[in-house]
């Protein structure tokens, strides 16, 4: 009995245990084996091996990228010399080309889908006719083909390759480059003149151009307008090595295309209004001002012997090496805002700019002007003050060159019927 009584003791003592154990909260210590594991898990991990790693996979994605896109545009750019060639073969026969279009794209559409248009397959011909030399012998970015029905090989290269572009390496415009992606060729091929191109060319690798940027800057006809502050040789210039800022004057657009902002075209417009939107839309500005332009700030006071002015915008222009400061003018620019500015650029002159600074930049954009008035108030000052004129819409070509025909020809004394550069006898 003693015994059995025992045993009906231990057999409560131990369920009575369990039950204690199974009531413990989660929050409980764990095992020692456990323990060990979560302490492993909230390990400090090395912020620079962390770095090294995403160095490393971002490179990798990158060359991949840049492996796809180059693939891309040589298989198109050969598939282009192969349709250019079976058409000189076939030139005698009236209509063949179209026809040879058509017939391999509903072949090849419907092997390969879509991709094989007929329009497709017009881009891929005038991208082998407006860019023979793109895959030129010694080119250090072209894919090895050993024939034009080879595969494309094509191995990831250092990105200094990329650096080194425009900075007097190998590459040159019409060349292959990797960080040029199909969509950035198609887009350059709806630029007619070579020269044009080239320099979309060559400012899409400087700059960085998305292909989205790449459309914007050629719909506002960026080439165009930075034609007017350049002579003859200014324009050769611009057209072989792209815009290199030596001068203040370089780094000058007129006019300025601010359709971002979608903003009317009303006199009802004030100039707090387009600041705000400017500050709103600060990357898209800072695209239109064009490369080197950094922010500094906006209405920053300056105090004269008690009066205080506050100009809208500052920038620091890191290629010139000096400030930039930009006042909005809604309406007809008058003698009165180009002394102001003035003040301005001789207060930042005098007390902002360091020994290493280069001379202030002062920049109105404004809606109008008249242009003797801008002269005679500037005057040996017209290399360091600039009014230039924003419009809320993009301009056509046809209004450009118009504008761009007049100012030619107050330049050479010429008539208002002078041709342009590049754009051949009328």
């Amino acid at each position: 009995m003693a015994t059995r009584g025992a045993n009906k003791a231990t057999k409560r003592r131990a369920t009575q245990r369990v039950t204690q154990l199974a009531m413990q909260p989660t929050s409980q210590p764990a095992p020692p084996a456990g323990r060990a594991r979560a302490a492993a898990a909230a390990a400090p991990v090395d912020a620079a091996l962390l770095e090294r790693i995403r160095g490393i996979w971002e490179r990798s994605r990158n060359q991949a990228a840049r492996s796809v896109n180059t693939a891309h545009a040589c298989a198109n750019w050969l598939i282009g010399q192969q349709i250019v060639e079976a058409e000189q073969r076939g030139k005698r026969r009236a209509g063949y080309g179209l026809a040879l279009l058509k017939t391999l794209s509903a072949q090849l559409a419907g092997e390969f889908g879509s991709g094989f248009s007929v329009s497709a397959l017009q881009y891929m011909r005038g991208f082998y006719l407006a860019y023979p030399q793109l895959l030129a012998a010694g080119n250090q970015h072209a894919p090895r083909v050993e024939s034009a029905a080879a595969h494309i090989q094509h191995a990831p290269r250092d990105e200094s390759a990329e650096s080194s572009a425009t900075a007097g390496g190998a590459w040159r415009p019409g060349v292959l480059h990797p960080a040029l992606s199909w969509t950035h060729y198609r887009l350059l091929l709806k630029v007619e003149r070579r020269e044009v191109r080239d320099f979309y060319e060559i400012e899409a690798l400087r700059s960085g151009w998305s292909a989205r940027q790449l459309e914007r800057q050629i719909n506002s006809l960026l080439f165009e307008r930075l034609l007017k502050s350049r002579d003859k040789r200014g324009v050769l210039a611009l057209a072989n090595e792209g815009l290199l800022p030596a001068r203040p004057r370089d780094a000058i657009k007129d006019p300025y295309v601010l359709e971002f902002l979608d903003l009317p075209q009303s006199h009802r417009l004030v100039e707090s209004r387009v600041e705000e939107a400017l500050l709103n839309q600060l990357q898209a500005f800072l695209l239109e001002l064009g490369s080197g332009f950094a922010f500094v700030g906006r209405q920053q006071r300056l105090t004269l012997d008690g009066d205080h002015f506050y100009p809208d915008l500052v920038f620091y222009h890191v290629k010139l090496k000096c400030y930039v400061v930009i006042d909005l003018k809604v309406g007809k620019l008058g003698h009165g805002d180009l002394g102001q500015m003035l003040l301005y650029v001789n207060y930042y002159d005098r007390e902002v700019a360091t020994a290493e600074d280069n001379p202030t930049i002062g920049l109105i954009l404004c809606s109008e002007k008249n242009d003797a008035v801008v002269r005679y108030v500037l005057a040996d000052r017209a290399e360091q003050v600039f009014a230039s004129r924003y419009q809320l819409h993009l301009p056509t070509e046809a209004q450009l060159q118009d504008e761009l025909r007049r100012e030619l020809a107050q330049l050479e004394g010429a008539t208002p019927t002078t041709t342009l550069p590049g754009e051949g006898p009328a």
